[in-house]
Order: C-alpha cells, then sequence, then structure tokens
C-alpha cells in the first residue's frame, strides 16, 4: 500500500476515535477555554478546574450561557450554592434572553438547597407570571427540555403544574399549609399526578383534615389518579395513610398559618393582576376556581 493510502487511513480511524471519545464522554470539539471546561468536568473529574475554566469563559464571552448554567451546576454539587447564586445574579446579564428561563430553573434548584424559601416562593411566582402573561416557552405551547441526556417535549399545562407543585412545597417548608393546600389543588386541577396527590394529602394531614386527607391518598392507592402505576408513590401514599392512622388517636392542637399576604384576596384576584391584558391570558388558567370556591371545598 502506498504511504499516502496509508496515512490517509490512519487519519480517518483516528478521527473515528476522536468523534467517539467526544460522543461517549459528551465533550464538545475545540480548544475554549468553554471546551476544555467541560474536559475538566467531564473527563479529568476535576470540579474545582472546570470552575476556573468557566470562570474564564465567562470573562472571555465564550459561550457564556453555557458556562455560567454549567459552573453554578459544579459549584451546587461542591456544596457551594451560595456562590452559585450570587454568581448567576452577577452575570445573567451577559446571557442571551432565551437562556434566561434555564438560568431561572437552576436558581430555584439553588434557592431550595441553600433554604432561601422567601426567593424561591418568589421566583416561582414570577416564572408562572410569565406563563399567564403568554411570555414564556418564546409564546410556543411548548419547549423542548432535556433530562439526563434526553430530550422530551413540555406543555404549558405541564410547566405550570410544575411551578405550582414547587410553589406548594416551598410553603410546606414554611409551615403554612393551608396556602400550600391551595396551590396543590390548583395544580392538580391543570396536570394532576401522584406526588402532588401525596404532597396534597400531608398538606391535609398537617391540618387534621383526616377524612380529606384519607380520600385523596386512597385515589392514588385505586389507580384514579395519573401516575397511580409508579411504585414509589403508592408507596409513599401507603406511608401516609399509617401516619394518617397514628395521627386519630392522638389529640394534639393543630397550628395553622394564614395565607401569605400576596394571597388574602384570593387566588384567583393575584391571577389576574398577573395579566393586564385580558386577551393574552392562557386558557389554562381560565380553569382555575375562585378562591374563595376552592377553600370552601
Amino acid at each position: 500500500m502506498e504511504e499516502g493510502g496509508l496515512n490517509k487511513r490512519n487519519s480517518s480511524n483516528l478521527g473515528k476515535k476522536e468523534d467517539l471519545f467526544h460522543v461517549l464522554h459528551k465533550v464538545p470539539y475545540g480548544d475554549t477555554p468553554y471546551v476544555k471546561a467541560k474536559h475538566a468536568q467531564l473527563v479529568d473529574k476535576d470540579p474545582e478546574a472546570a470552575i476556573i475554566l468557566f470562570w474564564k469563559a465567562i470573562n472571555e464571552g465564550d459561550k457564556v450561557d453555557s458556562a455560567l448554567k454549567d459552573m453554578a451546576v459544579v459549584m451546587k454539587q461542591l456544596g457551594r450554592a451560595e456562590q452559585a447564586v450570587e454568581a448567576i445574579k452577577s452575570f445573567r446579564s451577559l446571557c442571551s434572553k432565551q437562556s434566561q428561563e434555564s438560568l431561572d430553573n437552576v436558581l430555584i434548584d439553588l434557592y431550595r438547597k441553600c433554604g432561601r424559601v422567601d426567593e424561591q416562593i418568589e421566583l416561582l411566582k414570577r416564572k408562572l407570571r410569565l406563563i399567564y402573561q403568554g411570555e414564556a416557552f418564546n409564546g410556543k405551547p411548548t419547549k423542548t427540555a432535556r433530562s439526563h441526556g434526553k430530550k422530551f417535549k413540555v406543555s404549558i399545562k405541564q410547566e405550570s403544574s410544575r411551578l405550582l407543585g414547587n410553589l406548594g412545597w416551598a410553603y410546606m417548608q414554611k409551615t403554612n399549609y393551608m396556602m400550600a393546600e391551595v396551590v396543590y389543588k390548583k395544580a392538580q386541577m391543570i396536570h394532576p399526578d401522584t406526588n402532588k396527590a401525596c404532597n396534597l394529602g400531608l398538606c391535609l394531614i398537617k391540618q387534621a383534615r383526616y377524612e380529606d386527607a384519607q380520600s385523596i391518598l386512597e385515589d392514588v392507592l385505586h389507580g384514579k389518579i395519573p401516575g397511580s402505576d409508579d411504585i414509589k408513590a403508592r408507596k409513599r401514599a401507603e406511608e401516609l395513610l399509617t401516619e394518617l392512622k397514628s395521627k386519630l388517636t392522638q389529640s394534639e392542637p393543630v397550628k395553622i398559618l394564614g395565607l401569605d399576604d400576596d394571597f388574602v384576596n384570593g387566588l384567583d384576584q393575584m391571577l389576574n393582576s398577573w395579566g393586564p391584558i385580558r386577551s393574552r391570558r392562557l386558557p389554562i388558567f381560565e380553569e382555575i376556581t375562585p378562591f374563595r370556591d376552592q377553600l370552601a371545598c
């Protein structure tokens, strides 16, 4: 075989190996600070070096959107969630408009990690406000999300229910179970699932409303709620029912917090305030009943 042909063949094999390397490790091509940061993060498993390189990428304007988000994730993994929050707040103005939604999602997770519940609640409300005003998903009915390397479609209804579920959980951390109950019920009206049903059951248990809680948890076990075939959900429902039965033998006083000031005039009034231009109101919010009716349920 001629030398030129041999070199060409070796070069082709080398190229294939490099392609396989990048696919397996999910590392982008190139020699930029961002590429080096991803290599340090995913191949070398050196998070500290990755953070330094992500900083360099941000300062040099190299894939700032991805660099900031990836750096925050690595910081969180190292237990530096507070630093990650400050980094996003300081540098998100350098990022594109399209990246702001994903940065908000990272921030919500960081707030939860840091125990900054009030900030988490305010950000969740703001994201719901954007959905209500028709400004989320760049005006589209669905968006493409990614989880564990897989892409999937998320609808406005699913996203609204997810955010309301997170909001409900945040209120539970503040032990405001009345407000958590209201939010979880709204979430279930839009896009029901067993996880939020179990959380709603827990809210009712905390308020000593055992019959209502039992009814919801039994719906999970009897397959009346989407996702009832999930083993973890069924196990949690069973555990909550066991807890409920133990509560029936106790007579401890139950402390019930009132509604947050933001919600004191009713959740429906709050939703109306989100949409100054009523024609832009999304159909999913038309499905939500007035707040006083909800409390009367």
